[in-house]
């Protein structure tokens, strides 16, 4: 699947484009718009469903009452993914959570090849109260698709044509954008303090929906929402909803558990211990080979980073997902980011998309290992056992992409097979600090 973003005037990005390989690193200095990247496409991926419309008119509608009216399908969807794509950057400040008009000047544009017409087939029959059936049809193999209305002869023909626009968009989306993009699921960095506070997020927003449930009828309970209800970014917002939600989460097992359990056997080691959550929704974490169980705010911050995740990997996970995290180095001591990495690369060969910013040259590098061991020599093969390296954990280059958040633009990394990646802000800094102690050890000789 081919997915493109260009981004234009988006917070501190002026302009930069960035395509989704089975695992995308943006990285960069601080404040330098790698947040920015990964909230737009969340936001969009998130919602895409709110913004599809298809471009059929009125007198369309009408024509159908009469004889079958044949729609072009492939114009109609690019149009429908660049309308949409406008719509949603006109809501860009509710997903950033800033000021109407702050992005008045951005855009925001996504480009797939994943819809194939052709292979697409429907037949649906569009019904309500007020309208006659109507059929809207297409064959596989066809790029048209055919809507005709069904009129009993006792049947009126006023038509309310906005019901029937729904009903089409419904199946649209349905049945040609289906699978067109991957579900996202967001780790934010804020996830600590999430973590550590969620039954009080909780209780806020029950003690909310109680007020607005209990207002007198004159009050707009819009006005409680506003004030009693912080909005926040789409990824935290997100990040807030699944945290409420771990008691009902924990019921399910994602595929990684039903075929892939050792993956979670190796996430449980690099957490150290487990996670447990009680019928009263308390959640404790329980460290390896004891009985002790703590609270998140017991916990230390590594346990709490890694709490989301967790129950992603257990309990969410989907094959095809793109899973994001925001700088998963965080509280991480260098090894576990090794193993993070390794993680990752794990989960992007079994089917889950990975997108991460980091400032982790841990992570980079680690990645360059598995990049660079990935190949069918003698003396790779020995590095490899000897570290204790699998082979489900090496990845190809060419499923790799990375690109660096510098100038406000997002510069696209090289990438070689035999040697890794390249990023040149982390190797610059690490080759300074070695100057710096070559001069402090040497320098008086």
């Amino acid at each position: 699947m081919r997915l493109t973003v260009r981004l234009k005037n988006i917070g501190i990005l002026k302009q930069a484009e960035f395509s989704l390989g089975d695992l995308t690193i943006i990285c960069g200095e601080n404040n330098t718009g790698k947040t920015y990247a990964a909230c737009a496409l969340y936001g969009f991926l998130r919602s895409w469903h709110q913004f599809i419309r298809f471009p059929i008119s009125d007198a369309q509608i009408q024509q159908a009452l009469t004889e079958q009216v044949k729609i072009e399908l492939s114009q109609a969807t690019d149009d429908m993914l660049i309308e949409a794509c406008r719509k949603y950057t006109e809501q860009l400040h509710k997903i950033f959570a800033a000021p109407e008009g702050t992005f008045q000047d951005s855009e925001f544009h996504l480009v797939t090849d994943k819809i194939n017409i052709q292979d697409k087939k429907f037949n649906s029959i569009l019904t309500s109260l007020q309208n006659p059936a109507f059929i809207f049809a297409k064959d596989k193999g066809s790029k048209e698709a055919i809507l005709t209305a069904r009129i009993e002869e006792e049947q009126e023909r006023e038509i309310d044509n906005d019901s029937v626009k729904s009903a089409i968009d419904f199946v649209i989306i349905d049945d040609i954008f289906s699978g067109a993009f991957p579900r996202p699921f967001i780790v934010s960095a804020e996830r600590t303090g999430i973590s550590t506070f969620r039954k009080e997020l909780n209780f806020a927003r029950s003690q909310l929906l109680k007020e607005m449930a209990g207002a007198e009828r004159d009050i707009d309970p819009r006005q409680l929402l506003f004030k009693g209800y912080q909005r926040y970014p789409s990824p935290i917002e997100a990040d807030v909803d699944f945290m409420g939600q771990l008691q009902e989460v924990a019921k399910n097992k994602s595929f990684i558990a039903k075929e892939h359990p050792e993956i979670l056997d190796d996430f449980t080691d690099i957490v150290g211990g487990t996670y447990a959550i009680t019928q009263n929704d308390l959640l404790y974490y329980i460290p390896k080979g004891t009985k002790s169980r703590l609270t998140m705010d017991q916990s230390s911050s590594a346990v709490r980073s890694l709490l989301d995740l967790n129950f992603y990997l257990h309990c969410a996970a989907e094959k095809g997902d793109l899973l994001m995290v925001d700088e998963p180095e965080l509280s991480l001591h260098p090894e576990n980011q090794r193993r993070i990495a390794r993680l990752f690369a794990r989960l992007a060969n079994i089917g889950v998309k990975i997108f991460i910013t980091t400032h982790s040259d841990y992570i980079v590098k680690e990645l360059n290992t598995l990049i660079m061991l990935n190949h069918d020599k003698p003396h790779l093969k020995r590095v490899a056992e000897e570290n204790r390296y699998q082979d489900s954990e090496l990845i190809k280059a060419e499923q790799v992409k990375v690109y660096v958040a510098e100038k406000g633009l997002l510069d696209l990394a090289d990438i070689d097979p035999e040697f890794g990646i390249e990023v040149s802000s982390f190797d610059e800094t690490i080759d300074a600090m070695n100057k710096i102690q070559r001069d402090i050890v040497w320098g008086a000789k």
